[in-house]
């Protein structure tokens, strides 16, 4: 746009400038045919080839200038009335005069495609580096969402540039860093509050064992075995969470140790070696899961309970309504049970411990459906590291 505006301008201009040129001319060539007679400079009278607007002119005794446009450069005539009622003109093209427009259009051609390129160029620069930093903070906030809470945006992205990612990425490292101290005040609260119970629950267990045999002293035994259970899981999950915890490794025949921890957690469940081996796992650790997972089967599932140990992979299935789609969605979350509908006991804690002991264990725990063609059910697999 600027180029057309000084192409126009210098167009407009040298026009005006070759019309004052003419208009010299002709009052030149007027006073000496005036005084003399003659006709010089080029000058005719009575041209055929006068533009009608001129002539027009002319003949209303106005001394006037035309500018004719042709292929090349433009005409640029002038026109006088002399004595005798005829009219004088002349006219001349300034070829020379306008080739310099020619060049002046080459170079402000030139000039405009260097500033296109050049911004083009500009834009794809900061355009880029500005989609890697959004690229590489959206990469860290879906750490961060992943459970990450190490991981800080403004380190992710690199150098400290004063842009909207950089106010993006303090704002994130922000909202991170209040999440994790919510967290990690509900984790003491919870760990605080289930350990200071366990003094008065211990007691209650006493108690209960003092009671005389009978029915209600057996619901009394019962429950208190629950509530104890109940607040030793509260505690394991408030460990699992300060990510205090560490395996102790040793090298596991998984098929064998599978087999042997079955027989005593659930004697009735059928269990399939499709290939045996040696992990480096904590034995406690991985009992502790799968006993877990057992029991989520057992307690919301329907027979037959299967488990298949098939390399480092343990398999747990049931053939009953299978796991909720939230739990499927969003994994094992506490007091949220693996049972559709809720129906059944339990906490809803069995499943959550199991997911924090995988992650201590370094291994990977999934939840999926059997589709209905193949019986239904859950099945959750742990896949160990291997040896």
């Amino acid at each position: 746009m600027l180029s057309l505006v000084v192409h126009n301008a210098a167009r407009a201009s040298m026009i005006d400038n070759s019309r004052d040129v003419q208009n010299e001319r002709v009052q030149f060539a007027e006073r000496i045919y005036e005084s003399s007679g003659r006709l010089s400079i080029n000058a005719r009278l009575d041209d055929p080839a006068l533009p009608a607007e001129l002539k027009h002119l002319a003949r209303e005794g106005k001394r006037a200038t035309y500018v004719q446009q042709t292929g090349g450069s433009p005409v640029i005539w002038a026109a006088t009335p002399v004595t005798g009622g005829r009219i004088m003109s002349l006219h001349a093209g300034f070829s020379d005069t306008f080739s310099v427009l020619t060049d002046l259009d080459q170079a402000l051609i030139a000039g405009s495609v260097g500033v296109v390129v050049g911004s083009t160029a500009l834009g794809v620069l900061i355009g880029g580096r500005l989609s890697r930093r959004l690229r590489k903070a959206a990469e860290a906030a879906g750490q961060v969402a992943d459970g990450a809470t190490d991981v800080r945006v403004r380190d992710a992205i690199g150098a400290r540039v004063r842009d909207e990612t950089d106010e993006l990425a303090r704002a994130i490292d922000a909202m991170a860093d209040a999440l994790a101290g919510r967290l990690e005040a509900e984790r003491r609260v919870t760990a605080d509050i289930a350990h200071e119970l366990r003094t008065p629950v211990t007691g209650l267990v006493t108690a209960a064992e003092l009671l005389p045999p009978g029915r209600p002293s057996e619901l009394v035994r019962d429950r208190v075995a629950v509530l104890r259970t109940l607040i030793e899981d509260v505690l394991e999950v408030a460990r699992l969470d300060g990510a205090a915890e560490h395996a102790d490794l040793q090298e596991v025949a998984l098929g064998e140790f599978v087999r042997r921890r079955v027989a005593v957690a659930s004697p009735s469940t059928h269990v399939a070696i499709h290939g045996e081996a040696v992990v480096r796992t904590d034995p406690r650790r991985l009992e502790r899961v799968l006993a877990n997972l057992l029991a989520n089967a057992v307690r919301h599932g329907k027979p037959p309970i299967e488990v298949i140990v098939d390399g480092p992979s343990i398999r747990v299935r049931d053939y009953g309504p299978g796991f909720p789609d939230d739990l499927l969605r969003d994994g094992p979350s506490r007091f949220r049970t693996g049972a559709a509908d809720r129906a059944g006991s339990g906490h809803g804690l069995g499943l959550t411990i199991a997911a924090g002991q995988t992650r201590v264990l370094g291994a990977r725990l999934t939840f999926r459906n059997a589709p209905p063609q193949d019986g239904g059910g859950a099945i959750a697999e742990l896949v160990l590291p291997g040896e």
